[in-house]
């Protein structure tokens, strides 16, 4: 078996499994932000009852209204607060930082892991070798509460391999954004991807973070890397927490191999109206931005506000672009702190935000009229995501976006004189 299908074997008290089988699943952690917890919790109030079966096992985010900016909003916010405290849940408030980041910062994420969340970038956590996937929140991360448990089927494995070395200036980021266009959105239904290969295994834990994370964009149920010396160098970081429990491929084959030569990778721009629409940085130069953002859940890392200080050195943002920085966590602000980097950007014409997802879905901030666009590290771009459905928004690397915020057009990094 390989490592997806042994976890699955583990959780569901099976010595073996295979792709096809469908397996009812011990779930070691259930993630919910304030949105999706609403919804969930109304489900399981309303539908489904009893008592919620391992409280200790489920986490609440407030991510999105971090700062309710509405009287609804508050209200919600209030009634996910009474309803956490009822059942016993961990209730992370305003402050804490983004669902996905927050609950690994805490060590609630262990390599070997079943992790389901309703939030569809609940995959992210192959990261740390554990399989994650997202559940719906008016279905199955309900009838979770009461059982402890998840059914699956159990996904065909395609393994990514990634080789080569790319070009300077061009990042992990720029590399899964370029992975999207080549595979195609919707490409690989109901896999469990794995990603590997000499590249992925020579990245650190965050840049190799940017790889799952992507992979709802595939169609994909999970994805992972399989732990190595880097994730436990990473885990042992965190805070003690549940038993790690990590699992290894042991000859179990990939349904299919795909590989890439990532050597002439160049900065990518995922453009609108989604995120498998790349072109190169340079194809869009020029293009007038009014908003630049790191925040979200592929961005907000102390990578990227290191990454944006480097290339604001010296420069100012542009006096038509708001740069809004904003941490993935309080722990990612308090090292920003230590660094220095917190002063660099402000000075430098950013403006932060509370630890959160930012300006996902504009529920706080990031809202933009027709006609106006944004670049950011943020893992989506629909149309009338952040606002109007006539405005655009741009993905790409911190570098990216940095770079744009001080010429107020989509620029490379690599051209800044």
């Amino acid at each position: 078996m390989n490592m997806v299908e042994k976890i699955l074997a583990r959780a569901s008290g099976r010595q073996s499994v295979e792709p096809g089988d469908v397996v009812v699943a011990e779930v070691d952690l259930l993630i919910m932000h304030d949105l999706s917890g609403w919804l969930t919790s109304r489900v399981f109030d309303k539908q489904v009852g009893g008592p919620v079966r391992h409280p200790e096992r489920v986490a609440m985010v407030f991510d999105h209204h971090y700062s309710p900016p509405t009287e609804d909003a508050a209200d919600m916010l209030k009634a996910n607060r009474e309803w956490a405290r009822r059942n016993g849940i961990q209730l992370f408030d305003c402050g804490n930082g983004n669902i996905h980041h927050t609950v690994v910062r805490r060590g609630l994420v262990r390599p070997g892991a079943i992790v389901v969340g309703s939030d569809s970038h609940t995959p992210v956590h192959g990261a740390l070798g554990a399989f994650a996937a997202a559940l719906g929140n008016d279905s199955h991360a309900g009838t979770v509460l009461p059982y402890g448990k998840a059914w699956f089927r159990v996904p065909e494995t395609v393994r990514v391999e990634l080789v080569g070395t790319p070009p300077p200036g061009t990042t992990a980021r720029d590399v899964a954004l370029w992975l999207v266009g080549q595979i195609g959105e919707g490409g690989l239904i109901y896999a469990a991807v794995e990603f590997a290969g000499p590249y992925v295994k020579e990245l650190p834990f965050w840049d190799r973070w940017l790889f799952p994370l992507l992979c709802v964009d595939l169609g994909a149920k999970c994805s992972f890397v399989e732990p190595d010396e880097v994730t436990e160098e990473f885990v042992r970081s965190l805070p003690p927490g549940a038993a790690d429990r990590p699992a290894h491929s042991d000859g179990g084959e990939a349904a299919r191999v795909l590989r890439f030569d990532v050597g002439g990778v160049a900065p990518q721009v995922a453009c609108p109206p989604t995120v498998g629409n790349l072109a190169d940085v340079s194809a869009l130069a020029g293009t007038p931005v009014q908003y630049a953002e790191l925040g979200g859940h592929a961005g907000g890392r102390l990578e990227d506000f290191r990454a944006a200080a480097a290339v604001l050195q010296g420069r100012r943002v542009h006096p038509d672009v708001r740069f809004n920085v904003v941490p993935s966590s309080r722990e990612v602000f308090t090292e920003a702190v230590r660094e220095g980097l917190v002063l660099a950007l402000h000075e430098a014409g950013a403006t932060w935000f509370p630890p959160s997802t930012g300006s996902n879905q504009a529920y706080n901030m990031g809202a933009m009229a027709a006609g106006e666009s944004m670049i950011s590290t943020h893992a989506r771009n629909f149309p009338g995501r952040n606002g109007s459905a006539e405005a655009n928004m741009y993905l790409a690397a911190a570098r990216t976006v940095a770079a744009s915020a001080v010429t107020g057009t989509i620029t490379d990094a690599g051209e800044l004189a």
